[in-house]
């Protein structure tokens, strides 16, 4: 069974990677899929692929509202090739088929020079330039010949797939190399490719075709591929007994193998590795192509470009894990300064607490120590708070769904919220829905949340006479969707500042917000399927709505009441 990577590509959740090994994969918006897409015109199980022995991949549609689509065409049930898009509502996704586990390194076999005499010799050769010659000369005989223009048609193949951004450099290299055994006739093939920190050159990947024994390893002298890479040459080999470069390094390929070409895979500044494909033609049927051969100049040059093409594909793989790799270490060095802010202001504030509780232990004043103690039970808060919210961003997690009433929750962070409410003399009102059902979410993830939005109401109405909050609980049953409002009577917030509320470190309260909370709150929310809503004009106040899907219909499953972990 092959393992399944699917990639999404478009929708909410662009950019998520999926990797499988299981022969059955859900995909749906509700929590209980292998694949939850956070999008509204998805149905709650909305399709399923499934692996067979006869057939391969299969995806089948549930019934869903607004169907399935492969590559664009609507489908109930349909069988799946390698690089298919699905389309379920807005998101896209494209599927990766690897054929199998097995390392490259395992299926080739480096025969060095501890090997008997081969049984092949160079033929001929040419030098690493050859694949930009032959796509100048393909293009000029493109008009007269039929084979240049498919060669032409094939090297534009490649270089799509050289620069597809989708897919892993693995999947993009083996899908080049599957190309390549169709186009040049070749049975067999692997491309050996440098590592970016070692520099040494290794087998990546492999392909065979089809008919031939995939489960074999692939000889592959070690002679022939150090003669490539020291000369920058493209070699093509038959019988080396009478090949005098070869006579002190007879390691060159056995195992009735009638032919094989070696080309370097040279990039714009250094060789990127080496392409490698042979025939295993028996000796009596080679005299069906012309010359006894399968091989011949015009295929070595072909193979020459491809190498080329390969090369860019692999520099343009680390150019982009490099860019990666930075905007990482920089999205770090940002995130350290912030919190570093972030957190001295918390140990200032500890530290006047901590002041005033000595001056108070010295003089025996109970007020001051009251007070200090007041100050440090304020910015233990605040560092509490501000760990959950870097814990609930920066985790990667499917929400722990269990059967709970909404209400309780909200009770709960009112209870936890309401001494700040009286010290700073808001008043907070709730209106808990009485009839509100029993639903599906994750109790933690949605206290966390509904404690941020409160928290951040409170913040907003320090100079606002006569603070209220109003907290509410909905239901709406005809979406069978949770719900929960908080309003207030501040200063609300301006439109250009919306559009920005959610992203991280950014906040509308100076130095007072870490510009986490929001950001963590829209995520946890995002995981539930749902989303945060704001209402707000200038001098009018403000409310969040949090809205996700209540998983009624999952609960009475047999995986109830726990669904996820």
């Amino acid at each position: 069974m092959p393992f399944v990577t699917l990639l999404l590509i478009q929708g909410p959740d662009q950019g998520q990677r999926y990797e499988f090994t299981q022969d059955e994969i859900t995909i749906g918006r509700g929590a209980v899929n292998d694949i939850q897409l956070h999008d509204t015109e998805s149905s709650r199980r909305h399709a399923f692929m499934r692996w067979t022995d006869t057939d391969g991949w299969r995806v089948t549609d549930e019934g869903s509202s607004n169907g399935t689509f492969v590559n664009g065409t609507m489908t109930r049930k349909r069988i799946l090739k390698d690089g298919d898009q699905i389309q379920i509502g807005r998101s896209i996704l494209v599927c990766h088929f690897t054929r199998s586990n097995r390392k490259a390194a395992d299926r080739v076999q480096l025969m060095g020079p501890e090997h008997p005499a081969d049984q092949s010799r160079i033929v001929s050769q040419s030098s690493g330039d050859g694949g930009r010659t032959f796509v100048e000369e393909t293009a000029a005989r493109i008009s007269s010949s039929t084979a240049a223009g498919a060669n032409l048609q094939l090297l534009y193949r490649i270089s799509e797939e050289a620069v597809r951004p989708s897919g892993s450099l693995d999947e993009i290299l083996q899908r080049i190399l599957d190309l390549t055994l169709g186009a040049v006739g070749a049975d067999r093939g692997c491309m050996l490719v440098a590592d970016s920190k070692t520099d040494r050159i290794e087998p990546r990947v492999v392909a065979f075709r089809a008919g031939t024994d995939a489960g074999e390893r692939i000889p592959l002298s070690t002679s022939i591929v150090e003669h490539v890479i020291r000369g920058g040459v493209a070699v093509r080999t038959t019988d080396a007994r009478h090949d005098r470069r070869f006579e002190e390094a007879p390691s060159v390929l056995q195992s009735g193998i009638r032919e094989a070409m070696c080309v370097p895979m040279q990039g714009r500044y250094e060789l990127m590795g080496v392409i490698y494909v042979d025939t295993t033609t028996p000796s009596i049927d080679s005299v069906r192509f012309p010359g006894g051969s399968r091989f011949n100049e015009e295929t070595m040059k072909l193979l020459t470009a491809i190498g080329r093409q390969s090369a860019l594909a692999v520099e343009s793989n680390r150019f982009q894990q490099a860019l990666v790799q930075a905007e990482r270490l920089a999205a770090v060095g940002q995130a350290i300064a912030m919190l570093s802010h972030h957190i001295k202001n918390i140990l200032q504030g500890m530290k006047g607490g901590s002041h005033l509780i000595k001056m108070g232990l010295d003089d025996v004043n109970d007020d001051l120590i009251l007070k200090g103690w007041s100050i440090l039970e304020r910015n233990q808060d605040r560092i509490y708070n501000l760990v959950m919210d870097m814990l609930a961003f920066g985790k990667e997690r499917r929400p722990k769904l269990e059967r709970a009433n909404l209400n309780h929750t909200v009770q709960e962070v009112v209870e936890l919220i309401q001494p700040r409410a009286d010290e700073e003399g808001v008043k907070i009102n709730t209106h808990l829905t009485s009839d509100i059902p029993e639903s599906l979410y994750d109790q933690e993830g949605i206290h966390r949340a509904t404690l941020n939005i409160v928290i951040n109401a409170l913040d907003a109405l320090r100079q606002t006479e006569s603070p209220v909050i109003d907290i509410t609980t909905r239901y709406d049953a005809s979406r069978d969707q949770m719900a929960i409002q908080v309003s207030d009577n501040g200063p609300g917030i301006d439109p250009v500042e919306q559009a920005k509320l959610f992203n991280l470190f950014e906040s509308s309260k100076g130095s007072a917000g870490t510009g986490i909370g929001l950001a963590a709150s829209q995520k946890i929310l995002r995981e539930h399927g749902g989303e945060i809503t704001i209402e707000s004009q200038a001098n009018a106040g403000a409310r969040f709505t949090l809205k996700w899907p209540a998983h009624r219909e999952e609960m009475d499953g047999p995986e109830s009441p726990t669904l996820g972990g």
